[in-house]
């Protein structure tokens, strides 16, 4: 293992950060979040050498480190929660609705991020920790979705969480959160059909449920006006979370399209995804903007993906986000670069 890998230790800095900030000055929290992930765009954009990450290293030393980032953030991201719900009990309003935004910013840029890397481990252990970082932001049909349905039909019209050149963030939004919902649903319907299995054996049966039990248990234990307020803060969180999500699902495909011919869609490419490799996302993010490299390569452990010469976003995901929230901005940036990507190669039938 090298220094330079010690870099995604810097994921768990922005939820013990936030953590403070809650436990300390939560009237506040939402500001520093937001000065925060301005702060993350500009470095991106700016610091000289920011936009080149280290290269992808052999997991086998030190695969234990590699896992036990993501593993040891679960406990964090539950007491992150925790916190946020207390600091709502007395708070006004205003705070309440500050607390979820700050935590959220953190269980969906982090929590779901890694939730997604744990999902994709062969580890049983790494599974159920991504279901439970799922479940704590009420999108445990991700779990589903997103490797039976997105991965195979990424970069295609089919895929809900895949946007057309043109599309808005806004029109997308809609269509996806609904799309990934249904197709996540569908899926578990026909595993559960095809295995002869129950609901009751279901993950997604029990993550749903899982993501119920907050609502219930403030509704059953706090009085009238304090579980208002939990079940807000715990509802703005999640809300949050699945819409950062689903805002860099907009921007990792944006335009791109695989061909088709006979029915049949061409293999995933790097030509297929968009990626940057600015080094301080990506040691925050689990190398997720190296996203070609993933799709190409589920099964590969996070710090082994490569840096591929596929479509390249402007700047780093944190940047991104904000871009993407101008559609006018976001496609006189993005136009540009589909039109000098070559063309499409068809498949072979």
């Amino acid at each position: 293992m090298r220094f330079s890998d010690l870099r995604f230790l810097l994921a768990w800095l922005l939820p013990l950060l936030t953590l403070y900030g809650i436990m300390h000055t939560p009237a506040q929290a939402a500001l520093w979040t937001l000065a925060i992930w301005i702060s993350i765009a500009l470095a991106d954009a700016w610091v000289p050498g920011g936009a080149r990450s280290p290269g992808p290293v052999d997991t086998a030393s030190g695969l234990p480190y590699f896992r036990w980032v993501l593993r040891g953030y679960v406990l964090l991201q539950l007491v992150l929660i925790v916190a946020g719900a207390h600091a709502a009990l007395q708070a006004n309003w205003l705070t309440v609705l500050g607390v979820g935004f700050s935590v959220g910013f953190i269980t969906g840029s982090q929590g779901i991020t890694f939730a997604h890397e744990l999902g994709h481990s062969k580890s049983k252990f790494d599974r159920l920790c991504a279901w439970v970082l799922m479940s704590s932001v009420c999108y445990g049909h991700f779990m589903v979705e997103h490797y039976r349905g997105h991965h195979p039909r990424a970069a295609s019209p089919a895929d809900p969480a895949s946007a057309q050149r043109g599309e808005s963030l806004y029109r997308f939004l809609p269509r996806t959160l609904w799309g990934s919902l249904a197709s996540g649903w569908q899926l578990e319907a026909q595993r559960v059909a095809q295995f002869k299995t129950s609901w009751i054996r279901s993950p997604l049966t029990w993550s749903a449920a899982a993501s119920l039990m907050p609502f219930v248990l403030a509704a059953l234990y706090f009085p009238a006006l304090t579980a208002i307020k939990i079940i807000a803060f715990f509802a703005v969180q999640s809300a949050v979370a699945f819409l950062l999500l689903e805002v860099v699902n907009y921007i990792e495909h944006y335009g791109l399209q695989r061909s088709q011919q006979d029915g049949r869609r061409e293999a995933f490419g790097l030509m297929h995804a968009w990626n940057a490799d600015h080094v301080l996302t990506n040691s925050m993010l689990a190398n997720l903007q190296r996203h070609s490299d993933h799709h190409m390569h589920a099964w590969k452990p996070y710090p082994s993906l490569a840096a591929l010469p596929g479509p390249q976003l402007p700047t780093g995901y944190a940047g991104c986000l904000l871009l993407a929230m101008l559609p006018p901005l976001w496609f006189a940036l993005m136009h540009r670069r589909l039109d000098a990507l070559p063309p499409a190669t068809v498949p072979t039938p």
